[in-house]
């Protein structure tokens, strides 16, 4: 089977978005039998690592079926070994050519890092904070080194500038993304999702999205 061209894979993505937001959703793949026919191997179109949020369901969001989408989800999309060896997995084993950093508004994890540059801040456990360090850098560079005003702080510039730095994580971290992209048969797409609208608006693009006609 021809693999797909990473900016056709974002395409089919956002028609399948796009009627998720008007109400008419196609629930494709779905069915029976789809699921037998996924039952020995799979050949999924992309790869989305994501927030852990329960409202940042991939498969809904973008009208997707069985098989369509390797999703990967944390807390925060906070990379680590384990998420980029994950990554990696998709790209060299399955080829697939698209990966879709999901971030989204009212992030908990995004007002967790704020929240914990303000003077005097309850320390978080151990494990949470492991995440939340990893926001801090986006904190920072919005509203200035601790402490700080966390009611002044524009949360969705912090949740924008956090997101860029993950997918330039990803590309400067694993050589084995950066050279797919470089060769052009792997885009890289950072975007956001708007909970009320449920919308998915790309903010960052590292690759080759078009669509020759």
């Amino acid at each position: 089977m021809t693999q797909k061209r990473p900016g056709a894979v974002w395409r089919e993505m956002q028609r399948g978005n796009a009627r998720f937001v008007a109400g008419q959703p196609a629930h494709p793949r779905q069915d029976v039998e789809r699921r037998a026919t996924l039952a020995h191997s799979q050949a999924p179109e992309a790869v989305i690592f994501g927030c852990s949020d329960s409202r940042l369901a991939a498969e809904i969001i973008f009208d997707k079926g069985l098989g369509d989408l390797f999703v990967v989800r944390n807390a925060g999309q906070i990379v680590s070994d384990s998420v980029l060896g994950t990554l990696e997995y998709a790209v060299g084993v399955l080829q697939v050519p698209l990966i879709l950093v999901l971030a989204h508004d009212e992030c908990g994890a995004v007002r967790a890092a704020i929240d914990s540059q303000i003077e005097d801040a309850t320390p978080l456990p151990a494990y949470i904070d492991q995440l939340i360090q990893q926001i801090v850098p986006a904190v920072t560079a919005v509203a200035g080194p601790a402490p700080i005003d966390a009611a002044s702080v524009d949360t969705s510039e912090v949740g924008r500038r956090h997101l860029r730095r993950t997918v330039m994580e990803v590309v400067s971290r694993s050589e084995l993304i950066s050279d797919a992209v470089a060769a052009g048969t792997v885009a890289i797409i950072g975007a956001n999702y708007k909970l009320l609208e449920g919308t998915a608006v790309a903010d960052i693009v590292i690759g080759d999205v078009t669509v020759p006609e």
